[in-house]
């Protein structure tokens, strides 16, 4: 093994938030040959792929390393082509300069010391030790992009473009020089128009990952981000790089789950566990959701104990255990497919559970609206983020069915069960949930 290799599998050893430190402890010489071996350094999302590809995507969470990704691929582009023409294009021009040229780890970072780079702000060029040239571009002027031409661009933030795709289509028109003219795309995602171009396009590789992939980030920040973001929309979007989308006409819009959305229950009045039940041990899950009236008048999801895979004994246990955890007063079990039999292993799991059977009489949208009402109205909320149950509340919509993941909403079934008999008791027959 090299000395850089042997120094590398030590530092590996040490705690993300303590390697800088570390890293400053070697000779000067060593110190800097590591720094510029980025080969060594990188995690494996910060790689370009191989094959024939015109657009790699990297889209990811904060702190995953875009950035850097994108700076070492053109740093190294340029060294290997000294009359390379690379196109630099964020959504301003300031932020191309304070983030991809001047950032922690834009261009003039990852040069150091061997890689000498002019950068003439005045002029919105980089010139690199090889020749190589780069020239600064923003979207929102994306007439700039009309004319010049590049054998390479790397594009940062594309869902933050407002002119994004007369910028992009420029862009893409002048670039042309070369064997292998090649975009880079780093981005946190969100649903725009050019996003879901640029993900559609045949020739686009994508790499996704979130802030949890970057082995180099201090574990404390991992962890708060966690704690204060994780499950939720914006989470799910800024650290996960998860693309979360409304469908047409949804029920539950992800806005109007996240405006539902509370850190914690107030005192608890009562206690509801729906229960949606799986036709076969090896199909769907059984759908397990607790709501909470609190004492402020308003419902509570509370948790989400749903199971998959399991047979009548095994979900019904579970039913049992969240039974107990939330000192339910009643569990509702729909029994259209089960019938008796739901009633019998939920009974054989825990001799005093308090049982109601419901049997639906409408279809599963139709169910659900009058619950949807209720976060509308202000009256429904979520004490936490419960990601699977929140997508396929958000895959049902009015006159599309589901269109969310899986094959059944089970999750969200049992939701609207138990807030049913909750929220609306009063009105079961109304909103197709009949007491058996």
């Amino acid at each position: 093994m090299t000395e850089e290799g042997e120094v590398l599998a030590r530092l590996a050893a040490v705690a993300p938030e303590h390697r800088e430190e570390a890293l400053f402890i070697l000779p000067p010489g060593l110190r800097m040959r590591l720094m510029q071996d980025w080969g060594s350094w990188a995690h494996a999302g910060q790689v370009a792929p191989l094959g024939d590809w015109r657009v790699w995507l990297i889209r990811a969470g904060r702190g995953f390393g875009k950035t850097r990704a994108g700076a070492e691929w053109v740093a190294a582009y340029a060294r290997e082509n000294a009359k390379a023409r690379i196109a630099l294009v964020g959504d301003t021009a300031g932020e191309v300069r304070k983030i991809m040229i001047e950032g922690a780890s834009g261009l003039i970072a990852v040069a150091g010391a061997t890689d000498k780079i002019e950068w003439r702000a005045s002029a919105g060029e980089v010139t690199f030790g090889s020749g190589a040239k780069a020239y600064v571009y923003s979207a929102n002027a994306p007439e700039a992009l009309r004319g010049p031409e590049h054998h390479i661009a790397w594009c940062d933030e594309l869902a933050k473009w407002r002119y994004g795709d007369a910028a992009w289509d420029n862009l893409m028109l002048g670039l042309r020089i070369g064997d292998r003219p090649r975009a880079l795309v780093t981005t946190t995602p969100r649903p725009t128009m050019l996003m879901r171009r640029v993900m559609a396009l045949p020739d686009c590789i994508e790499t996704r990952g979130g802030t949890r992939d970057n082995p180099y980030l201090p574990t404390s920040f991992v962890r708060d981000m966690e704690a204060r973001y994780g499950g939720s929309r914006l989470g799910r979007q800024e650290l996960d790089g998860e693309l979360i989308e409304d469908i047409e006409a949804a029920l539950w819009t992800r806005d109007l789950i996240e405006r539902q959305r509370v850190a914690r229950a107030p005192e608890l009045v009562r206690v509801v566990i729906g229960v949606d039940p799986p036709a076969t041990a090896d199909g769907d899950a059984c759908g397990i959701v607790a709501v909470a009236l609190g004492r402020d008048g308003h419902g509570y999801v509370v948790a989400d104990a749903s199971v998959r895979g399991l047979g009548p004994e095994g979900w019904a246990r579970a039913v049992a255990d969240c039974a107990a955890t939330w000192e339910a007063d009643r569990v509702v079990a729909e029994v259209n497919q089960g019938g008796d039999m739901v009633e019998s292993v939920l009974r054989a799991a825990d001799a005093g559970m308090p049982v109601t059977k419901v049997r639906a009489a409408r279809g599963k949208v139709a169910r659900a609206e009058p619950v949807a009402a209720l976060y509308a109205a202000g009256r429904m909320f979520h004490a936490g983020a419960f990601r699977a149950l929140e997508d396929e509340l958000a895959g049902l919509a009015v006159g599309g069915g589901y269109q969310g993941p899986g094959r059944s909403p089970d999750r969200a079934d049992a939701l609207v069960w138990a807030a049913t008999f909750l929220m609306l008791g009063g009105r079961t027959g109304e909103v197709g949930l009949r007491v058996v």
